[in-house]
This record gives structure tokens, sequence and C-alpha cells, in this order.
């Protein structure tokens, strides 16, 4: 009897040392699985945005070829019509020619632009800094940044720049005007 009593003490001790080590351990446990939650949440986060930027330098890249492609399309088309000689019969048809070369010119120059934009874009994309807010360091939305890649402000700060400089232009002729009514 005295041996099974001891038995019993001993694997009450023993069950008692085992409750204490788990609940010694279970902060521990649960430490350690918020650590691996949030290592996991991290790691989720920059997946997508790693998907983000891929699926952006992607359609930037698209972009860029596309706009290339159409200006150097554009510029042959000027250049052959250009070498061509013409046919004009009087002043009228040779200032519709000219006007029509303006906005070929125009047209390209613009595109030409746009593909800067593009570049500087993926310059930024390239430094980790592309699709972030140059005036607030917010992220720019992803359907902004679709609508136009080479966005470099969010919404909110677009259109307070935009306000301002309406606001400036206003008063620059509220100023303007002004002045003819000095004399």
């Amino acid at each position: 009897m005295c041996e099974t009593r001891t038995a019993l003490s001993t694997s009450k001790r023993a069950l008692e040392l085992h409750k204490e080590a788990h609940t010694a351990a279970t902060p521990v446990r649960v430490v350690w699985k918020e650590r691996q939650a949030m290592a996991t949440k991290k790691t989720t986060k920059v997946a997508a945005k790693t998907n983000r930027y891929k699926e952006l330098k992607k359609m930037l890249e698209e972009r860029r070829r596309d706009l290339l492609n159409e200006v150097q399309d554009k510029i042959r088309d000027v250049r052959s019509e250009s070498g061509k000689e013409r046919d004009v019969l009087d002043q009228g048809e040779s200032s519709e020619v000219d006007i029509q070369d303006d906005i070929e010119f125009a047209l390209i120059q613009m595109k030409s632009e746009t593909l800067n934009k593009i570049n500087e874009a993926l310059r930024r994309l390239d430094e980790g800094t592309y699709g972030n807010c140059f005036e607030c360091d917010e992220e720019i939305a992803e359907a902004r940044l679709r609508a136009l890649p080479f966005a470099v402000r969010c919404k909110d700060c677009e259109e307070a720049r935009e306000n301002a400089e309406l606001r400036e232009r206003s008063l620059a002729r509220k100023g303007s005007a002004a002045l003819f009514f000095d004399m």
C-alpha cells in the first residue's frame, strides 16, 4: 500500500510538474505564435506589394513599348511625307498642310512627354519609390496607377495641387486686370 501511495504521489507530482511546465511555456508559445502570425502577415503584405509592382511594371513596359512604336511610326510618316513633293495649288491648301503638320508635331511631342513620364515611373519602380505620393508619401491607389501609371500624387494631393494652381491663375488674372484699370 505504501508503494501504491508513493506511486500515486509521484504521479500527482509529475502531473503538477507537467502543468507547471505547460503553464510556464504558454506565454512563450503565445508570443511565438503571435510573432509567427505577424511574420506571415508581413510576408503576405510584401508578396502582395511585389506582385503589384510586377503587374504595374509589366503594364508600364507595355505602354512604353506601344508609345515608342507610335512615336517612331509618326516620325517615319512625317519624314516620308515631307520627302514627297507637295502639289499645292494655292495658299489655302499650303496653310492647311502646315496646320496638319503642326498637329502631327504636337501629337508626337505629347507622346514623347508621356514616354518620358513612363521612363521616370520605371526608374522610380526600380528605386522602390514608385506608387508613393510625392506630397504625403502615402500609397497611391492601384486604380489610379492603372489609369495613369506615371501618377506621382494620390488623388487628394493632386486635387489640392490643381485647386491651388487654379487659385493662383485666378489671382494672376485679377492682378493683371487691375493693371489696365489703373491707366
